[in-house]
């Protein structure tokens, strides 16, 4: 399918704003017709094989393990999955987003068999990924669908911290690439958690940001004005100070510097909206940032519209004490047949047709 026309029309001195979820702004000006595009980011949550590999903590996640993973809840993860992507991002453009970020896979073979599932497989969604040195054996990874994005290259980013050469984390992974022709580079990330508490673990975020501010600045240099997308599950909020500071993010584009980073999410933030939820406070840990070059209103070329946290019903815990916060796999240790422990994020890119 083509990608869906807008066409935004004047009435009076009125703008017609695209009815969306938890979704703030306006359309671009009046008069246009555009086409959209989505670019998605989704913590799948612990989307483990049935198969033990010895070289990681996947214990729980085989047939004899404490969650009892077997090949039916392994493929009623799958199925849930493929749901949400698949009905992601489509209120726009039913192709759903054109490049997903993800966090919490195993290895390459589950997200082939994720991209494989009914409900999203005529995306034809590509793979990259690459095993990353993290003990419990999770990495990130992209989707990204060739209608709309042509792949140039890719490249994990280990993270080195000089005081703790024993640590192992999660590689950031950073994709470039052409939508519809134009160049971007997206970056994806799952940062270190919050075990041993926020301020103990701090310091492991902050050397993450300022890891990825280190590439994004060289990308930066190189192509001044180049259209950067940093993304992930950064286990921080938007107003924290790695978010923040070492991300250097703004929650506005007024005034945005060139080597500031733009985060639509820190005005959910700010109105109580999140994507997981702890001990019946709400944060809001998945996020896209995006660089000055995608701003704007020159709709020649891709420009950002909105952004939104994709937390529709199904997605939800139907009952029970934690009814509302994300309906994922488990919960006290009980099978519960979700889908994740996190709402999926993403923004509209606009277009002129």
């Amino acid at each position: 399918m083509r990608p869906k026309k807008i066409r935004i029309l004047f009435f009076l001195s009125l703008f017609l704003v695209f009815p969306f979820a938890n979704g703030y702004g306006q359309t671009p000006e009046q008069g246009r017709e555009l086409i959209s595009v989505s670019i998605g980011f989704y913590n799948v949550e612990n989307l483990f094989d049935t198969i033990n590999d010895p070289t990681i903590r996947d214990d729980d996640w085989t047939p004899e393990g404490s969650n009892r993973w077997n090949t039916k809840r392994y493929n009623e993860k799958l199925e849930n999955l493929a749901e949400a992507i698949g009905k992601m991002g489509t209120d726009l453009n039913p192709d759903g987003p054109a490049v997903l970020g993800l966090a919490e896979v195993e290895n390459r073979a589950v997200l082939e068999d994720l991209a494989a599932q009914e409900k999203i497989k005529d995306r034809n969604y590509q793979v990259v990924h690459y095993p990353s040195p993290d003990r419990r054996g999770v990495d990130v990874a992209f989707f990204y669908n060739p209608k709309y994005f042509r792949y140039i290259s890719s490249q994990v980013i280990p993270t080195i911290i000089e005081d703790r050469p024993d640590f192992r984390t999660r590689d950031q992974l950073l994709l470039t690439g052409e939508l519809m022709g134009e160049r971007m580079h997206f970056i994806v990330a799952h940062w270190p958690s919050r075990v041993g508490g926020e301020r103990r673990s701090r310091p492991l975020r902050i050397a993450k940001a300022d890891l990825a501010m280190a590439v994004i600045d060289s990308i930066l240099d190189a192509e001044p004005g180049a259209k950067i997308f940093k993304m992930g599950d950064y286990n921080d909020n938007p107003t924290d100070i790695s978010i923040r500071d070492h991300l250097r993010s703004r929650g506005s584009k007024e005034n945005l510097q060139e080597n500031e980073l733009y985060n639509p999410f820190e005005e959910f933030f700010k109105k109580g909206v999140g994507t997981n939820a702890w001990r019946d406070t709400w944060s809001l840990f998945d996020q896209i940032l995006i660089t000055p070059g995608v701003l704007g209103d020159d709709y020649s070329e891709f420009r950002y519209l909105r952004a939104e946290v994709f937390n529709r019903p199904f997605l939800r815990q139907p009952s029970g004490r934690f009814k509302g916060y994300p309906y994922r796999s488990f919960g006290g240790g009980v099978y519960l047949g979700g889908y994740s422990d996190h709402f999926p994020v993403y923004v509209w890119l606009v277009r002129e047709k």
